[in-house]
C-alpha cells in the first residue's frame, strides 16, 4: 500500500501590484510571493522538505480569508492580518519573521533598530538574511524594513513595490 502524499495547496492571486501566489497547508498559509520572484523554486523546494509534501494546484480552506484579508488590505482597510500562517523555518528566522509582524503599519525601521528590537543588537545580517527569506509577503511585512540612512533595500518583490507599500500604507495610516 503506498504511502498518502502530503499536499501544499497553490493559487495564483491578483493584486494591484501584480500577481502572486499563494501556498497553503492544513496549518495555515506558508507562501505568498510574486510570480516572477528569483528565489521562488528555491522557497517551493524548502516547503516540499519541511512539510514533506507536493505542490498541486487546488482550493484550501485558508484561502478565501487570504483572499479577503488582502482585498481589504489594498482597499487601504486591513492594517494587521489574522489569517493563520505556516512558516518553518530556523527559531532564529521565525522570531525575526513574528519580529516584522510587531513594525506597526504605515512605519518603518532599519535593520539596526529591528535587531535591537529582537534582543540581538548584533545580528544586524542576521535580521536582514530572514527577511530576504521570508516566503510570506505582506502579510509578514518585510517591506517595513529599509537601510539606516533611510533608502529602501533588499525586497525580493522589488524595490518599486516596495516603495509602492510602504507609500500606500502612508497614505492609509
Amino acid at each position: 500500500m503506498a504511502k498518502p502524499i502530503n499536499i501544499i495547496d497553490l493559487k495564483q492571486l491578483e493584486t494591484p501590484i501584480g500577481r502572486m501566489f499563494a501556498c497553503a497547508v492544513p496549518e495555515g498559509v506558508c507562501l505568498l510571493e510574486f510570480t516572477e520572484r528569483k528565489i521562488l523554486q528555491q522557497q517551493y523546494g524548502y516547503l516540499t522538505k519541511a512539510f514533506r509534501a507536493e505542490i498541486v494546484p487546488g482550493e484550501n480552506p485558508h484561502f478565501p480569508l487570504l483572499e479577503e484579508q488582502l482585498q481589504e488590505y489594498f482597499a487601504g482597510n486591513r492594517k494587521t492580518f489574522s489569517v493563520p500562517l505556516a512558516i518553518p523555518g530556523t527559531s532564529f528566522r521565525v522570531k525575526a519573521w513574528h519580529g516584522l509582524q510587531q513594525i506597526p503599519y504605515g512605519t518603518t525601521r532599519s535593520y539596526k533598530e529591528q535587531a535591537l528590537a529582537l534582543g540581538t543588537p548584533d545580528a544586524i545580517r542576521a535580521v536582514a538574511s530572514a527577511n530576504g527569506a521570508n516566503r510570506v509577503s505582506i502579510i509578514i511585512p518585510c517591506h517595513r524594513l529599509i537601510a539606516t540612512d533611510g533608502s529602501l533595500t533588499g525586497y525580493g518583490g522589488g524595490i518599486w513595490r516596495k516603495q509602492w507599500l510602504l507609500e500606500f500604507e502612508e497614505k492609509h495610516v
